[in-house]
């Protein structure tokens, strides 16, 4: 049987002290909050609203569902509730763009090892790498 591809729901799960079963009802995209409190141990609440007339395309990465907030900071994300919102800029929840059948992604790649199982949304911009920072060349200072 091969190893499933990891979505929210099967990556944010419950610390060992919980029921396995404790956050079944927490919304896959909402899981990420648990989680993130549990590690760092201190309360991040969910945002309320949508960010509008933005949105971030989901890929597979290493065998997980993830998607990229805005400020660089991401996470593993769901298909069954396609929205991220980040725990670390605060940003508001955006809509996540999945392909139309991702179960056909994942199978698609069921032959890989997990490690190489990589899908970028072909409809997704390209993401060009961000150039390092250089610091501005010092000026000399004015002749007298």
């Amino acid at each position: 049987m091969p190893i499933p591809v990891l979505r929210a729901e099967t990556f944010y799960l419950p610390p060992p002290q919980l029921p396995a079963d404790a956050w079944d009802l927490v919304p896959a995209a909402e899981r990420v909050f648990r989680w993130y409190e549990y590690r760092v141990q201190r309360r991040v609440i969910p945002p309320v609203g949508y960010v509008t007339g933005q949105q971030v395309y989901a890929q597979i990465n290493h065998n997980r569902w993830v998607a990229d907030c805005l400020c660089g900071s991401a996470q593993v994300v769901s298909p069954t509730d396609p929205r991220i919102a980040c725990t670390e800029c605060g940003l508001g929840w955006i809509t996540l763009v999945f392909p139309a059948d991702p179960d056909a992604v994942e199978a698609s790649l069921a032959e890989l090892l997990p490690g190489e199982r990589n899908w970028t949304n072909p409809d997704a911009p390209s993401q060009e790498p961000t150039p390092p920072y250089l610091p501005p060349e010092p000026t000399p200072p004015p002749e007298v």
